[in-house]
């Protein structure tokens, strides 16, 4: 699509808004709530109204530092750290902002290209904020495909704020919902996140018979949490929930699920992991709390846990799964603590 008249502009752009109307009203249960499918369609739409080559809409995740693409025209999912390229430039600038040669422009990294042989000419990033007016992401458009190549950033951003504002909208929405799904104090994923992540990926794992994978798991909790909040302060267990959280974090891998269950007790969910590897899991983890020390104020805070594992069987409901692994936890507990039991 290079030159193309109003009436074949007009008709891309309907027909892109009737599959967002019905990406929006025939969603069912075999759909992720992750809107991906939404941005790709707003992101088509956006290049559509600026007549660009490429395009992608970047989200900013501020809990991980890091913006990256929720969708992309072209190319596959990039992530960068946050106030780096050309979308963190505008994002920390506030405003929208172009180039029409980038190989010379000092935020423009030319990775990409270098890696799939791909020439930019010429790029337009434009910040999207939320209904309080707080940058949430970024629409960035890549290669004009008329008017000689290049962005004309007054015009182009008054094409494209049509998709962007939809998108501003759609990715606030996401936003709720993934605040939801997340506990404030540790920024673990709570027991909503964990019955989400459970439907849309773990219960598919497990209901696949022909490529069958083990999906196991552990419950645990600190030993003598309330003794911590008595003795020292709910400020001081707080932070020593924070501590725990950062430990199994930073020393899981990225396809496991770490959940704050509620109070003090966690949930890890391990794909690919029969029992014994749970337990194993389990007691490395059992290690590093042990072993480790909560500074808070002027304080030294050590704590123990108590773990409980469960492979999980496909044949029961999640609660029942969660149930046997709670009964061996509370084994635990019942054998002096500081233990895993399988």
């Amino acid at each position: 699509m290079t030159d193309i008249n109003s009436n074949e502009l007009l008709e891309h752009i309907f027909s892109i808004t009737e599959n967002l109307y019905k990406e929006m009203c025939c969603a069912d249960d075999d759909v992720s709530d992750d809107h991906s499918r939404i941005f790709r369609l707003l992101t088509d739409l956006g290049r559509t109204l600026v007549n660009a080559d490429r395009a992608s809409f970047w989200k900013w995740d501020k809990r991980k530092h890091e913006l990256w693409t929720t969708a992309a025209v072209g190319t596959g999912r990039i992530t960068i750290p946050e106030g780096t390229g050309m979308v963190g430039k505008a994002l920390a600038m506030r405003k929208a902002i172009i180039t029409n040669d980038p190989y010379n422009h000092p935020d423009f990294n030319s990775d990409v290209d270098k890696r799939t042989g791909y020439l930019t000419k010429s790029i337009l990033v434009m910040p999207i904020s939320n209904c309080k007016g707080e940058f949430i992401g970024a629409y960035q458009a890549i290669n004009k495909l008329d008017n000689d190549g290049r962005f004309d950033l007054e015009e182009d951003c008054r094409r494209l704020s049509l998709a962007a504002f939809i998108c501003g909208i759609t990715l606030e929405s996401q936003s709720f919902l993934d605040d939801s799904q997340h506990d404030k104090l540790t920024e673990l994923k709570n027991r909503m996140g964990f019955y989400n992540d459970y439907k849309n990926n773990y219960s598919k794992i497990l209901a696949d018979i022909q490529n069958p994978r083990s999906v196991s798991m552990f419950i645990c909790d600190i030993d003598f949490f309330k003794k911590v909040n008595d003795t020292y302060g709910h400020n001081a267990g707080d932070a020593v929930l924070k501590h725990v959280a950062d430990i199994f974090s930073r020393n899981s891998r990225i396809c496991d699920g770490v959940y704050r269950w509620g109070g003090e007790e966690f949930i890890v969910i391990l794909p690919d992991t029969n029992l014994k590897g749970a337990a194993d899991i389990a007691e490395r983890m059992r290690n590093l709390v042990k072993d480790s020390v909560c500074h808070f104020e002027d304080l030294d805070i050590k704590v123990t846990m108590s773990f409980g594992c469960e492979e999980l069987n496909p044949m029961k409901s999640i609660e029942d799964n969660i149930k046997e692994a709670d009964e061996k936890l509370y084994k635990a507990k019942e054998s002096g603590r500081n233990i895993v039991i399988v």
